[in-house]
């Protein structure tokens, strides 16, 4: 008798997203839907949106700029980790590949990072950084406030420990 297949194929799906400024709408909840975890770079807003999110899916976040106390004590500022053997920063103030925040540059140079999210700019954008080897990625703004114009979050695949595909949501304001 032929032994049976044996699938080691590990795939996973994880929602990335910043700057809900305390607004959680309906959308986050259908597009991240068959994600594994949620990822969120930042401004919060409010202790009810982390509740939310963290009954909802695993939720690994940061601390923003515009997060008052509750948060702060609940979440650190730069959160460092492994995901399926890849090496993963999130931390809301990071800049972008050319123009990073002096606050990260020590870092880039102590670790080695696969992905690197951020949020702040509430501008989506993603590329890979040649200087620095690794996906940079914020999801724009998934809340109501601010100067942007689109609302965007970002699904990843990750699969077998690679970066297999990454797709964005977006809606007019």
């Amino acid at each position: 008798m032929p032994t049976p297949l044996i699938s080691y194929f590990k795939m996973a799906l994880i929602g990335i997203m910043s700057d809900t400024h305390g607004y959680l709408g309906d959308y986050v909840f259908r597009y991240f839907d068959d994600c594994d975890e949620i990822w969120h770079a930042g401004d919060i807003g409010s202790a009810e949106v982390y509740d939310r999110l963290i009954q909802f899916k695993p939720l690994r976040a940061v601390f923003g700029n515009i997060d008052g106390m509750p948060l702060k004590k609940m979440l650190p500022e730069t959160n460092i980790f492994q995901f399926s053997g890849l090496n993963i920063m999130i931390k809301h103030i990071v800049g972008y590949p050319g123009k990073y925040d002096k606050s990260v540059h020590s870092l880039f140079t102590k670790n080695s990072f696969n992905i690197v999210v951020a949020g702040h700019s509430h501008i989506l954008r993603m590329m890979f950084d040649k200087s620095h080897n690794f996906l940079f990625i914020n999801p724009g703004a998934a809340g109501l406030y601010g100067l942007h114009q689109k609302i965007t979050l970002v699904k990843l695949e990750i699969t077998d420990g690679k970066i297999k595909e990454a797709n964005i949501w977006e809606k007019e304001r």
